[in-house]
Formats: structure tokens, sequence, C-alpha cells
């Protein structure tokens, strides 16, 4: 984990502190979030963000602290949302979200907003899949042997189906994770067009969906219908570079925001752009940790 080259320095949270960002409307949409909690919006990535990347995606946990943390800072919010490509029930599993009193006003919108689940409620709403899903299902395989994935160095590729509404082909755990992604780039795109959907590059993965279906998509909708005023984003990957692109657009609207990136390696556009780049999973979850210390004091003493 780091930041881009020629980023500047930047503190890690601690319980102590929350770290400045390095750019002028990252300060002023931090300055907003502490003097006016209850009109700010948290919302964050999940793979990557609250949970470390992991070979075998079901694997994946939220990182130690985080459910925590969350649940020390969301009381204090308008509303929180962890915004992911998984299926929402998925995503409530692995994160351990559910049946925590601090986490009433949580929202999961997976499959990027196609599904929510609500914690209040403890339920999910979803539509019905794309038909191009099912089609690319039955298809996927005899392109993946084609491409010759399923032979040699390619046999442990991963394959996820995503609750009907997304597929998502993993190279992480091939012997050449990034041979293997260049070379289905291109099959899985044309698959994706034949059926209408799309490809989604990721951290050595490949996401087939329906078009309009997207994180920027997601956390715009859901900011407009929480009312909030101010909104935080974290993530990761190139799939969060829409949400922060919606979040540029909230504050040429007026909204104050702070971007986030859970800093990568692998990964380095959205650290560039980002108003603060944290160490991955910890970071995060050292910063959600820093805001809920910071809001609890600001109270005690007013």
């Amino acid at each position: 984990m780091g930041s881009p080259p020629n980023a500047a320095p930047q503190s890690q949270p601690t319980p102590e502190s929350v770290p400045t960002p390095r750019t002028a409307a990252g300060r002023e949409g931090l300055a907003a979030l502490l003097a006016h909690p209850e009109r700010t919006v948290v919302a964050l990535d999940f793979d990557g963000t609250l949970a470390d990347i992991v070979p075998d995606p079901e694997k994946a946990r939220a990182h130690q602290g985080a459910v925590a943390a969350l649940a020390r800072l969301v009381p204090r919010l308008r509303a929180a949302a962890v915004i992911t490509g998984r299926p929402a029930t998925v995503a409530v599993r692995l994160g351990g979200f559910a049946d925590n009193p601090g986490l009433a006003h949580l929202t999961v919108l997976g499959h990027y907003g196609a599904e929510r689940w609500e914690a209040a409620t403890g339920t999910v709403h979803a539509p019905a899949p794309h038909p191009g899903i099912a089609a690319i299902q039955a298809e996927l395989p005899g392109v993946l042997d084609a491409s010759g994935v399923w032979h040699g160095t390619w046999v442990e590729t991963a394959i996820e189906r995503k609750g009907g509404h997304a597929i998502a082909v993993h190279t992480r755990r091939a012997s050449d994770p990034q041979g293997t992604f260049d070379r289905l780039r291109r099959p899985l795109t044309a698959l994706a067009e034949r059926h209408g959907l799309i490809v989604e590059p990721g951290r050595f993965v490949l996401e087939l969906r329906p078009p309009g279906m997207d994180k920027g998509v997601a956390l715009a909708e859901w900011v407009r219908e929480t009312g909030a005023a101010t909104v935080l984003y974290a993530g990761d990957d190139l799939g969060d570079l829409a949400a922060f692109a919606a979040v540029e657009k909230l504050r040429s609207d007026g909204l104050t925001g702070v971007l986030v990136c859970s800093g990568s390696d692998e990964v380095t556009e959205l650290a560039e752009r980002a108003d603060l780049v944290v160490d991955g999973p910890t970071g995060v979850v050292g910063l959600l940790g820093a805001l809920a210390d910071r809001l609890a004091e600001t109270r005690a003493g007013s």
C-alpha cells in the first residue's frame, strides 16, 4: 500500500487526530462534516476499502475494527452506506453488518445500487436480473476455454456469479494474473456487447454488467434521497472513479465533499484525484475511528 508518485506525505489517522486533506475542497468538506455531522453522509466501497483484497473473494471479511468504528460514527451522521458490486446480502454477511444497533442507519447498495439492504428492517429490495446475464453464464465457459484460461497456467482463474445481476471473472489466483487479465479483456468485452452488457475492469477482475449500473449513479441518487449537504466517499479501485466523479459533480452543485483513496500500489488513478490518501483498509478504519472520536469530543464539549 502507498501513495502515488509525487503525492504529498499524509499523516495516518489515529484515535487522537483526523488527517488533513491535501486539497482545499477536501478541507472544506472535512470542516463541514465535523461542524454538521447531522447533514453528512459517509459512503464506502467494500473490497479494498473496508476489507482487504484476498485471492478468494468469498474469504474477504471486514477489516478488524471496521464494524466497531462504523457503529460509533454512523449514529452521529445523517446516514451511511456501503456501495459495492457484490450482492447486498453477501456484503452484509462478509461485513458483519447485521443486528448491530449502532448501524441502524446503514444501507448496503449491492450490485452498484441495483440491490438495497436496509439495516433498520433487514430486508433486501432488488429488480429482476438483466436477461443478458443468463446468456453470458451459458456462454462464458466456452469463451474461457477458447481463450486458454482453463488450461495450464490459467487453471485457477475464479468466476463469481453475482446474484444474477453481474458476473465477475477474477484473475488474481492465476499464475500470471496480469497476462490472464489482458488476454481475457477483448473476448469478454465482445461477449458482453453481444448481450447488451458492458465490461468494467478492476484490480485483476473483469466484471460484466448492465450499462447504467455504477457507483456514481448509486451514490448520487442516494445522496439526493438523504438530502445531505456533505458526503465523504472512500474507495480503492477503478470502479470507484465513477463515485469520485459523482462527488465532484455534487460539489459543483453546491454540496461539500471529501474523496478518500484507500491506497494501493495497484491503482494510482484514485490516489491522484483523492483529497486524502490513507493506507488501505487499516487507514480507512483509522479514519472512521478518528472521526467518531472527534465528533464525540465535540459533543461532550458543547
